[in-house]
C-alpha cells in the first residue's frame, strides 16, 4: 500500500505545481479564467495543467489524453 500512496503523492504533488504555474500565468494575465486568455490556442502551460489533472484522477493507470 506505501507505493499506492506514493505514487498518488507525485500525481497530487504535480497536480499542485501545474496549478500555481496556472495561476500565476491567470494573474500575469489579468484574467479569472483561460477562457478568457486570447492564447488560450496552443497555450502549454494549460496543457499542462490539463494533463496534470488527468493524470491525478487516473494516476497513471491509462493512456494518453487528447483534446
Amino acid at each position: 500500500m506505501a507505493n499506492t500512496s506514493a505514487t498518488e503523492d507525485r500525481f497530487t504533488q504535480k497536480l499542485q505545481e501545474e496549478k500555481r504555474v496556472l495561476e500565476r500565468c491567470q494573474e500575469e494575465h489579468n484574467v479569472s479564467t483561460c477562457n478568457d486568455c486570447d492564447k488560450i490556442i496552443g497555450c502549454e502551460i494549460r496543457r499542462s495543467y490539463v494533463m496534470a489533472v488527468y493524470e491525478s484522477m487516473s494516476k497513471g493507470e491509462t493512456g494518453g489524453f487528447e483534446f
